[in-house]
């Protein structure tokens, strides 16, 4: 795959990224029902303080969280640390939260988490840390998005959390936070071909993956 440039506006999802979003989507979106008083009730008794509530808010949405930081950190106990920091922002900022209707308050406290591990990883100056694979290729056959569905959750987040930073922080900004290339240099500190080049390659990665998932589990 070759990039003879680079759009401002968010580009079309491939088969790959379309196949995932869809799965991760369907998979968060299957959890958790709430009712729309409830999500708000809960929202009002944490911003007053309410511990019980605060608990129940941390209980109901930790696995959740857990899964966004380890999209981006890669590693269980990174992850971990990140969450933790996440839900103590989100305790001190309850404020800040606006009711917008049902999920606004999942969606919310997403956005913390994603913004406290691009914190953390602006810190520790990944991006120009990351080492390219050796054995990516530009060119690659991306599966079919009924396969990419055959691959358990869990299996998908592995793959994703073994990408180099670099590779699985792009892929995380275009896939599910649906940021422009032009968005994600921004946020990450990069130029737009920086940010397309390791989406390609993420992609790339992926795909080769997956790939041999299913020539081994056919």
């Amino acid at each position: 795959m070759h990039i003879d440039n680079v759009k401002e506006t968010k580009e079309p999802f491939s088969c790959l990224l379309y196949a995932v979003f869809l799965l991760f989507m369907h998979l968060s979106s299957s959890k958790h029902v709430l009712k729309q008083m409830e999500e708000f009730e809960l929202s009002e008794k944490c911003r007053q303080g309410d511990n019980l509530a605060r608990k129940e808010l941390y209980e109901r949405y930790a696995g959740r969280m857990l899964g966004v930081c380890l999209r981006y950190m890669g590693d269980r106990e990174t992850a971990q640390d990140i969450m933790h920091d996440g839900f103590l922002k989100i305790f001190s900022s309850l404020d800040k939260f606006t009711w917008r209707g049902e999920g606004s308050l999942r969606a919310w406290i997403e956005r913390v988490m994603v913004n406290t591990a691009l914190q953390f990883l602006r810190k520790n100056d990944v991006m120009n840390k990351t080492t390219e694979l050796e054995e990516y290729q530009e060119k690659y056959e991306e599966p079919d998005p009924s396969e990419v569905e055959l691959i358990p959750h869990k299996v998908l987040m592995q793959f994703i959390s073994e990408l180099p930073e670099g590779y699985r922080t792009v892929f995380n900004l275009y896939t599910f936070e649906e940021r422009s290339h032009k968005e994600i240099a921004q946020l990450l500190g990069i130029n737009e071909k920086s940010s397309a080049s390791q989406l390609s390659r993420a992609k790339g990665t992926l795909a080769k993956k997956v790939k041999e998932y299913l020539n081994t589990h056919a």
